[in-house]
């Protein structure tokens, strides 16, 4: 609830959207130019920006309650500006039909809620009701999770009106926040960090229109040869854009595992991005954790403390009772702990291949969301070398981890990503909607047929996936090569 002093001052709200209304066109360029340049736009700029015409001209009013959830630090609140400065700047609309506030500011400024705002915007600037609006009005909600009662917000403004677009950014969790009358009206558009195509794109303006990263999940998951053959075409032909941008695709995305896939990260220095995504990592423990889940301050540290030990592990497993062991603390509490961080998205978890006894006696693998996070977190601890081989493999099956958990995550494919428990298993078995497995096995450097070989066999599957450094794309009997180079387009 607000404070007493905005509860009596009836102008606190009006006079906080007349504020907002001025400030936001200083604050868009601000965010949208560099030395007063563009900056070019992400994938999810485009998504909205088609459920905002669709809006406007009236082809499409059901798109219009958008979350947009995603770890901090992902440019979600530059993609919110960059759609205010199409709308003002191109589609001509009037700067006091656009709200942008965000809720934690507002929080902090007014003690108010997302509900009252919005309400005094309607009101005290339009002069009308949401029941009775006769002109389009655009909100953007930054940070909705300061307000717990977000979802129900949106679904009250649009059951009361088909004027009114709007769009909430969050944490991660912010889809796990919606009721269930909300969940059935709104389109949610994650926000992941940047794909290796997407780096491309937007630091050397190389554009990738052949749609690889489509080709290459189809090769995944299907196998089939003449996707292998297509793919390799187009992989080719990216791979001559690169050489006549001046771009070593090898050497940029030992770097983009090193400290890229976040947007700052194409402006910064190596260190500063190192010391940016710790910063961040405080940010998600001190900001996103405790407002999912009461812990006592003590907790802070053991949090902390799980982070790091997961960025210390080469990939392998980690069991809530060797943490629990080696912090001195509950294996309940751990569990807690992981579970917590896994909401946020800042780590994710990939469990041992078997039935549901397995799955409890075998650790979990634990991925971070990108490999620059891992990266940073050595940095930090002084275990950060970028011409370790053995610490790249890491990252590098960091990537494709979360490249897989990603696609899961929006496609839906595939059901189910697990590991190979066995001593000498594969990295990843992705699971169909048929139940059929498909047995991946990572690295940097030359990798053998032996692995990957056995489990084919020992799954059935029809064939194996071998992402490493090879040179192209290529099929050999049942076993399809895919560079890392290719794979980190998806």
């Amino acid at each position: 609830m607000a404070g007493k002093t905005a509860i009596d001052d009836k102008d606190t709200i009006p006079n906080y959207v007349f504020a907002k209304l001025t400030s936001t066109p200083l604050l868009a360029q601000k965010y949208t130019h560099k030395n007063h340049i563009r900056l070019k736009y992400r994938r999810a700029y485009w998504e909205i920006k088609k459920y905002i015409d669709d809006f406007l001209s009236g082809k499409n009013l059901e798109n219009r309650f958008i979350i947009m959830p995603g770890l901090r630090s992902m440019g979600k609140t530059t993609i919110l500006f960059q759609i205010y400065d199409y709308l003002i700047d191109k589609k001509k609309i009037d700067k006091n039909r656009v709200l942008y506030f965000s809720t934690d500011e507002m929080k902090g400024y007014i003690g108010e809620n997302i509900l009252h705002v919005i309400d005094a915007f309607i009101q005290k600037v339009h002069r009308t009701t949401a029941v009775e609006l006769d002109e389009p009005l655009i909100i953007f909600v930054d940070e909705a999770h300061y307000d717990k009662d977000w979802s129900m917000t949106g679904k009250i403004f649009f059951d009361q009106s088909r004027k009114i677009f709007i769009v909430f950014t969050g944490s991660s969790a912010l889809d796990l926040e919606l009721n269930v009358d909300a969940a059935r009206r709104a389109s949610e558009i994650r926000i992941f960090p940047l794909s290796f195509e997407e780096h491309l794109h937007l630091k050397y303006g190389i554009d990738l229109s052949e749609n690889f990263s489509s080709e290459i999940i189809k090769i995944i998951f299907t196998g089939n040869k003449k996707a292998v053959e297509n793919a390799a075409e187009i992989e080719h032909k990216i791979i001559m854009k690169a050489i006549g941008a001046g771009v070593d695709l090898k050497r940029e995305l030992e770097n983009f595992l090193c400290y890229g896939g976040f947007p700052f990260s194409l402006s910064l220095k190596e260190f500063e991005v190192h010391e940016k995504l710790a910063k961040m990592t405080d940010r998600v423990i001190e900001m996103d954790v405790f407002s999912l889940q009461s812990f006592s301050t003590d907790t802070r540290n053991h949090i902390t403390r799980i982070i790091y030990f997961l960025a210390m592990q080469n990939p392998g497993g980690t069991s809530d009772a060797k943490l629990s062991e080696r912090l001195s603390v509950s294996p309940t509490l751990v569990r807690s702990i992981l579970d917590v961080l896994e909401k946020t998205h800042l780590i994710f978890s990939v469990k041992p291949y078997g039935g549901a006894g397995k799955i409890v006696r075998k650790p979990w693998k634990y991925y971070f969301l990108s490999p620059s996070i891992n990266a940073s977190l050595r940095y930090k601890l002084g275990l950060y070398n970028n011409t370790d081989r053995e610490m790249l493999g890491i990252l590098a099956e960091t990537l494709v981890a979360s490249y897989f958990f990603r696609i899961k995550e929006t496609l839906k494919v595939p059901i189910g990503i697990f590991y190979d428990a066995d001593k000498e298993g594969v990295d990843f078995l992705l699971e169909d909607i048929e139940g059929k497995i498909i047995p991946i096995e990572v690295g940097i450097g030359k990798k053998n047929k032996r692995q990957i070989k056995r489990a084919i066999m020992k799954y059935k599957s029809e064939y194996g996936i071998v992402i490493s450094d090879t040179q192209k794309i290529t099929m050999d009997e049942n076993i399809i090569y895919i560079p890392l180079t290719a794979f980190s387009f998806i």
